[in-house]
C-alpha cells in the first residue's frame, strides 16, 4: 500500500459529548481536564427549580448508551471542528453540547463511524438548531443497511434505521466513501473501510443484515471506520466510535494508511462487552500493550471487564472517559 501523506498538526483536543458513563467528581489528570465541581473543563450551568432554597439547582450532563467526540484540531495558527458520532436520542447531543457551552455552528463536518443508531440519531437535534446548513456528513456507503440482532434466546431485534432522505431533508450534505478521504485540508484522514488482518478479531457472529430481501450473516459491519490524526513529535491519534473492525486491526490498518508507525493515543469505544467478545480481550490488550500507547481511552462498547483489563495492561496509558472530559493531545 503506498502510504497516505497525512500532514502533522500542532495538537488535537477530543471532547467526550456523549458516552454511558458520567462522573462528575473525577479530577482533572495531566492532559485530561474534567467537566464538574472538582475539574476544569467547563461551568456547571445553574437552572430553576421550587425545590431547592433559593429557587436554582444546577444541570449536569447526561450519560446514554451512545458515542458522540467533538475533535478540535489546532493547525496553522487556526482551531478547527469536526463532530464525530451523534449519540442515540434526539436531544442527547444538542443538550450537552449546551451544558458544555459548545455551538454547533463551529462544526465545519460530522464524520459517522457506522449507521449503528446509538451513533446517528442525536443528528436529529443537531439539525433542528442548525437549520438547513448542508454542513458535510461524512459515512460508508453500506451505512443505510438494514440491520437486527439475534437474541440469546432465538429472537431477532431489528435496529432502528437511518434514513438517507431524512438526513438530507433535514438540511445533511451525505458524502460517501468506502475508500480513505481528507478533511480539513488534509489534516484529517477518515479510514474509509478497514482492512481486517488479526486472525482473531472475527466481528459479531450474531449481527445480520437484510439484502435483496433476505436476512444473511453481517458479522464484519464493513461500514466501520475510524478518523486518524497526526500530531507532530507524538504520532497517531486514532478515534473510533464502536472499534467493529477490531481495534487492532484499525489501529494497524492506520498505520499502514499513512506510513507512521507510531501511535500515540487511542480513544473511542472497542467492543470487547459481552461473551463473544470477552474472549480476545487478553489478545487485545497484548498487541495494544505491543504500540507503546501515550494514551488510551476505552469508552461507550469497551465494558467492564475490557475496562479492568486495559487499565491492568496499560497502566501508564489508561485514562477513563466520562462525559465532558476534554483530552489534549
Amino acid at each position: 500500500m503506498e502510504p497516505i501523506s497525512l500532514q502533522p498538526v500542532e495538537g488535537v483536543d477530543i471532547t467526550t459529548v456523549v458516552d454511558n458513563s458520567s462522573d462528575v467528581l473525577m479530577p482533572d489528570e495531566g492532559l485530561v481536564r474534567r467537566w464538574g465541581p472538582v475539574g476544569t473543563a467547563g461551568h456547571i450551568p445553574v437552572i430553576p427549580t421550587e425545590l431547592a432554597e433559593g429557587g436554582k439547582s444546577v444541570d449536569f450532563l447526561r450519560a446514554e448508551h451512545g458515542f458522540s467526540a467533538l475533535i478540535e484540531i489546532h493547525s496553522s495558527g487556526n482551531r478547527r471542528r469536526v463532530l464525530f458520532d451523534a449519540g442515540i436520542t434526539p436531544d442527547g447531543l444538542i443538550g450537552n453540547l449546551d451544558r458544555l457551552g459548545i455551538s454547533p455552528d463551529t462544526f465545519e463536518a460530522v464524520v459517522l463511524s457506522h449507521g449503528h443508531f446509538d451513533h446517528v440519531m442525536g443528528l436529529d437535534g443537531l439539525a433542528r438548531r442548525l437549520g438547513r446548513r448542508n454542513v458535510p456528513v461524512v459515512l460508508h456507503p453500506e451505512f443505510w443497511t438494514r440491520r437486527r440482532i439475534i437474541t440469546p434466546g432465538g429472537g431477532a431485534w431489528e435496529l432502528p434505521m437511518p434514513s438517507r432522505r431524512g438526513i438530507e431533508d433535514a438540511g445533511f450534505t451525505v458524502i460517501e466513501d468506502r475508500r480513505p478521504s481528507f478533511l480539513l485540508d488534509g489534516v484529517l484522514l477518515v479510514t474509509g473501510e478497514v482492512d481486517r488482518t488479526t486472525d482473531f478479531e472475527t466481528g459479531m457472529p450474531i449481527h445480520q443484515a437484510c439484502r435483496d430481501g433476505d436476512w444473511t450473516p453481517d458479522p464484519l459491519i464493513h461500514d466501520d471506520q475510524a478518523v486518524i490524526l497526526h500530531v507532530r513529535g507524538k504520532g497517531l491519534v486514532v478515534l473510533t466510535g464502536c472499534g467493529h473492525s477490531g481495534i487492532v486491526n484499525i489501529v494497524r490498518h492506520a498505520k499502514a494508511l499513512t506510513g507512521i508507525d507510531r501511535v500515540y493515543a487511542v480513544l473511542g469505544g472497542l467492543h470487547l462487552t459481552g461473551g463473544i467478545f470477552e474472549k480476545i480481550i487478553p489478545r487485545t490488550v497484548a498487541a495494544l500493550a505491543d504500540e507503546h500507547l501515550g494514551v488510551l481511552v476505552p469508552a461507550h462498547c469497551t465494558g467492564w471487564k475490557a475496562q479492568h483489563a486495559l487499565a491492568a495492561g496499560l497502566p501508564d496509558a489508561f485514562r477513563p472517559n466520562s462525559v465532558g472530559s476534554h483530552f489534549e493531545l
